[in-house]
């Protein structure tokens, strides 16, 4: 590709796009966190917020280290550092607070948060790639 194809800058996102992937990726640590509960427990509801909120703080953290407000659909610029975020701070905040943080557990939500954050926008930069096409 030459001329303006190479300099062309990449439109801002609208504040319903941005809005969009914040509510996605709130919606999938809640329901990483209910599924994890449900498959420990027999009440999801009781204990969600207390199993929720360490990763929903470090997906604010993710957030706001990324930037991700400029390119909320970026699989690696915002998807990585977004899910790298979730997963330390969620940790460091569960053993701070006594929850746990057993490998497997680490492991386990390192995984799914890693197919969620990023998946999705995985996805989404194939859908638009694909209606380029």
């Amino acid at each position: 590709m030459t001329g303006a194809d190479e300099t062309r800058t990449p439109a801002r996102p609208t504040v319903a796009a941005i809005v969009l992937a914040l509510v996605l990726d709130v919606v999938l640590v809640v329901a990483f966190a209910a599924t994890g509960r449900a498959s420990h427990d027999s009440d999801v509801w009781s204990g969600l917020w207390q199993t929720a909120w360490p990763f929903l703080a470090g997906l604010g953290v993710g957030w706001l280290a990324t930037l991700a407000w400029r390119a909320p659909a970026a699989p690696v610029r915002t998807g990585l550092g977004v899910w790298a975020a979730t997963v330390i701070v969620g940790m460091m905040l569960r053993a701070v607070t006594g929850q746990g943080t057993a490998i497997a557990f680490i492991v386990v939500a390192s995984v799914v948060l890693l197919v969620a954050l990023v998946g999705w926008r995985l996805l989404s930069a194939l859908v638009r790639r694909l209606r380029r096409t």
